[in-house]
């Protein structure tokens, strides 16, 4: 499989694996997510995605069970995100959902995250959503000085729009490596709206989450299904690879996020890097999407 280059020594696989849903699976146990993530390698996909919310703050730890006493940990790479508090068992002194994207809460996290997951070191950092409250200059410093003391391989950001990068990004001496951003078929505004464009710019690789659309792509009769289905026809795949297919092909390099947890389905990611896109078909599966030809 292709890798995207992040920064000078590190590089993810195309197709990035993610856990947002981990604990929602029947099966949760240590064996059942070691054999996902052999499914995942076996195919060359080697970057895994979390975040400390995922699960309301138990996904780390289901993950750290399934890493302890192998040696996946050292043929992986680990993505993880923070500044989302919710007011649960984790944080019971919370009163309402906020972001902190402050130093204290950043660096707690950090610490969290590594001990749940059984690791030393976190090869990607992302501030999880934009905080209209954070100070930059802080937020910015806290992320240099968790690359310095080598906690962290790299940082970035997701959901931030590109002036909401700018302003981070001002404040830092390291380079914010990746956005994160929600695109799919079924929500391709980043394609238009500056998103995109502004990474393309700078060369920063988009990570896609949702990027089937949270599944409604596969679900229903519509036009962008019937294209879908009769592309996986011609290329003997099917509908879900084709989706992903389109991102792939995208020149800015986006990395797909696939979220399932359906073990045969996980065997199954890297058909979408088989299916032929062209420019037309490409378009073909835009002009669906958006409901009309371009202009």
């Amino acid at each position: 499989m292709d890798r995207i280059q992040i920064t000078e020594d590190l590089s993810f696989s195309r197709i990035v694996y993610g856990m947002w849903r981990l604990d929602e699976a029947e099966d949760t146990s240590p064996k059942h997510i070691q054999a996902k993530v052999e499914a995942c390698l076996e195919q060359g996909i080697t970057t895994i995605d979390q975040a400390d919310i995922y699960g309301l703050y138990k996904s780390e730890a289901l993950f750290g069970a399934a890493l302890k006493g192998t040696d996946l940990a050292d043929k992986i790479e680990i993505v993880s995100k923070t500044n989302i508090v919710v007011p649960c068992d984790a944080f019971p002194n919370a009163r309402v959902k906020h972001y902190d994207s402050t130093p204290a809460h950043i660096n707690a996290q950090v610490e969290k995250s590594l001990s749940l997951m059984g690791i030393e070191r976190l090869d990607l950092l992302l501030i999880h959503r934009q905080d209209p409250f954070m100070d930059h200059h802080e937020t910015g410093e806290a992320l240099d000085k968790l690359v310095e003391s080598g906690k962290v391989r790299a940082v970035g950001v997701s959901n931030f729009r590109p002036w909401d990068f700018s302003l981070l990004q001002s404040a830092m001496e390291n380079d914010l490596a990746v956005n994160q951003i929600e695109l799919s078929l079924s929500c391709n505004d980043a394609f238009t709206n500056g998103d995109i464009a502004f990474l393309q710019e700078n060369e920063i690789p988009p990570m896609a989450w949702s990027p089937l659309g949270g599944g409604g792509l596969m679900n229903g009769d519509g036009e962008v299904q019937t294209v879908l289905r009769r592309i996986a026809e011609e290329n003997g795949t099917d509908p879900a690879a084709v989706a992903i297919a389109w991102l792939l092909a995208h020149p800015s390099g986006i990395l797909p996020v696939m979220g399932t947890n359906n073990l045969e389905r996980i065997k199954r990611l890297s058909d979408a890097t088989r299916v032929k896109m062209d420019r037309e078909t490409w378009y073909e599966l835009y002009v669906a999407a958006i409901g009309h030809e371009v202009p």
